[in-house]
């Protein structure tokens, strides 16, 4: 193991102080006594100077003292003044020899020693301020951080909800173990393996458990960090990484959010725009070339942005085997909820199945998200394990936002918020084939909530009827319509209920065709990820005619929805009124409190 040693400025005071103790000590012993020249004039009349050494400027000998010999005697030195000293000293039987006085070192010195100190004070101080990262000399090293069999903490035991993502890189590690078996037959590993999925849903965390059943070391680093300010880095890194990576064989290459590297070139850009980016992607796709599978190096990949990869990475040859891992269904939750609960104290009997049930769309990260919410909130309310009643806080704080309690609001709105978060839950609780409403509350949340109603699909759904979206649309506009029966007057809280409520109706329009005056004609032209709900916007391909048409269809469909929702709740005022007043009372009730409120006030719709 690398041992670290931290640099301290008291290292430095201390070798100092040492030095000054040593020099004043030899100074004390062999010490040179400087003495005037008439001094020296007077002892050497007095026939004490035995010896002198003469330079340009100096003179120094040893002079007697007392009983003293030559030998012994006192060490001395002085300035020379007299030029024809020499004569002096034969006239007093003194031996003397000249010396040529060197001041190579001195000055030598004089230049040397400040370059060093001013260098080794700039080395400390770069050395503290640039901490770990990596030297000029190595920015073209690899940035990958390698994790080994001891480090991966991390099997298929862990993973779970991908199954079929699971079956899919059984494979792989099968390879990695045992590579003989595979080419006997003359087949070949497939070079790359893309994992793609939507954000959360667990492909790093796959990636791992793959090395760490197959015993391997794992590179892992990120498409971003290949790309630099200066041009060829990029290049040399992932030179330097598969180099390594061949060197350390059987191996596997994880880059996480391969987009960031491997963006379809000339996409969104002028040409030459990106120069470092494209010349990284071209030197990954040469290696992808040049390294041969059977030396066990397995290259894989995550991204949530498949649709703007550059097709050379995707064609066979490179990247083979495109693994879908896609949000987890109710099993799928349920199986990661058990591994996320290991290590948390709960309740015996705890209902995983109604946990999942009100979880749908939610990833790994967000149920192990929810888990740590809810073991939280069991902390504050000095509780010994965690119940479904913090489960449920807790997926209402993931859902709709932290409660706002504080937040002061007069009493009028208040009202307003009551009747039109009702009108929600009274219209979707009248309409078949809604989601059931699980809670209404009119306790403000998030940033700018000021109530909702939660309803909590029973399962998980793939396809939607055209009668389920229109259900839809009417029950998000059933706040609106409530306002309007109750107060004659409409505020800004549907703000967003229209908007989504526009979304649903402009979509059946272009998208799904469920108009029958636009017809079963596809409108849409913008691309849209498949895991992201984003779309780059642009001009449909279809005239000012038929767009003018397009709207007026999505307005008739909100209108007569809105007409729906109206009627509904004014056949159903009395329990709008009875409603309201309870919920005004306790600001918060479950649907079945509601849905037993319906019943006993006014039989069922037909």
């Amino acid at each position: 193991m690398e041992k670290h040693h931290k640099f301290s400025i008291w290292y430095v005071l201390l070798g100092v102080w040492v030095v000054l103790i040593l020099q004043n000590y030899l100074a004390s012993v062999v010490a040179v006594k400087t003495i005037p020249y008439s001094e020296f004039l007077r002892l050497l009349k007095e026939q004490k100077i035995t010896e002198v050494a003469i330079s340009e400027n100096l003179i120094q000998g040893r002079m007697t003292d007392g009983g003293a010999t030559a030998r012994n005697g006192i060490l001395f030195r002085t300035v020379r003044v007299d030029p024809e000293i020499s004569r002096l000293l034969e006239q007093y039987n003194v031996s003397f020899k000249g010396r040529m006085e060197s001041t190579f070192l001195r000055q030598l010195f004089s230049w040397v020693f400040p370059i060093f100190l001013f260098f080794g004070i700039w080395y400390l101080m770069f050395k503290r301020i640039a901490g770990k990262q990596p030297g000029f000399m190595a920015l073209g090293k690899k940035k990958a951080r390698i994790y080994r069999q001891d480090e991966l903490n991390v099997t298929f035991e862990d993973v779970a909800g991908v199954d079929e993502a699971k079956q899919e890189l059984v494979e792989v590690i099968d390879f990695l173990k045992e590579p003989a078996r595979f080419t006997e037959l003359g087949g070949k590993m497939p070079k790359g393996i893309l994992l793609v999925g939507p954000p959360g849903t667990g492909k790093t965390l796959l990636a791992k458990a793959v090395a760490g059943e197959s015993a391997v070391p794992f590179f892992s680093l990120s498409g971003s960090e290949f790309v630099e300010m200066f041009v060829g880095l990029g290049a040399a890194r992932v030179r330097d990484l598969f180099e390594q990576a061949k060197k350390e064989a059987p191996c596997i290459i994880f880059i996480d959010e391969l987009d960031a590297l491997g963006k379809a070139r000339g996409l969104g850009g002028v040409a030459g725009g990106h120069d470092e980016r494209e010349q990284t992607l071209n030197q990954l796709l040469v290696e992808m070339d040049g390294f041969d599978p059977k030396i066990g190096v397995i290259l894989m990949a995550a991204t949530n942005r498949p649709e703007i990869l550059d097709p050379a990475l995707l064609r066979p040859g490179r990247f083979d085997r495109q693994v879908l891992v896609d949000r987890p269904d109710k099993k799928g939750r349920e199986e990661i909820l058990k591994i996320h609960l290991k290590n948390v104290k709960t309740i015996k009997n705890l209902d995983l199945e109604k946990l999942a049930n009100m979880t749908p769309g939610m990833v790994g990260a967000d149920l192990a998200n929810l888990v740590n919410e809810a073991a939280l909130l069991a902390v504050r309310r000095g509780k010994k394990k965690v119940g479904m009643p913090e489960f449920e806080e807790a997926i209402e704080r993931v859902m709709a936002g932290l409660e706002k309690k504080n937040r002061l609001i007069n009493p009028k709105e208040r009202e307003i918020v009551a009747y039109h978060e009702l009108g929600h839950a009274i219209v979707a609780l009248s309409l078949p084939g809604t989601e059931p409403v699980q809670k209404i509350s009119i306790i403000p949340r998030g940033i700018a909530a000021l109530g909702y109603t939660m309803q909590v699909p029973t399962e998980d759904r793939y396809l939607m009827s055209k009668t389920e979206l229109l259900n839809k649309i009417a029950t998000l506009l059933g706040g609106r319509a409530s306002e309007e029966i109750i107060f004659s007057d409409v505020s800004t809280g549907a703000h967003n209920d229209l908007a989504r409520a526009t979304d649903i109706a402009r979509s059946m329009v272009r998208e799904y065709g469920m108009s029958q005056k636009v017809g079963q004609v596809y409108f849409a032209r913008e691309k849209r990820s498949p895991f992201l709900d984003v779309g780059f916007e642009g001009k449909g391909e279809y005239s000012e005619a038929t767009a003018e048409m397009i709207d007026t269809e999505v307005r008739e469909i909100l209108k007569e929805q809105y007409q729906r929702a109206l009627t509904i709740l004014k056949e159903k005022s009395p329990v709008l009124e009875k409603g309201a007043a309870l919920l005004l009372e306790k600001e918060k009730i479950e649907g079945d409190e509601l849905k037993g409120l319906m019943e006993q006030t006014t039989p069922k719709l037909a």
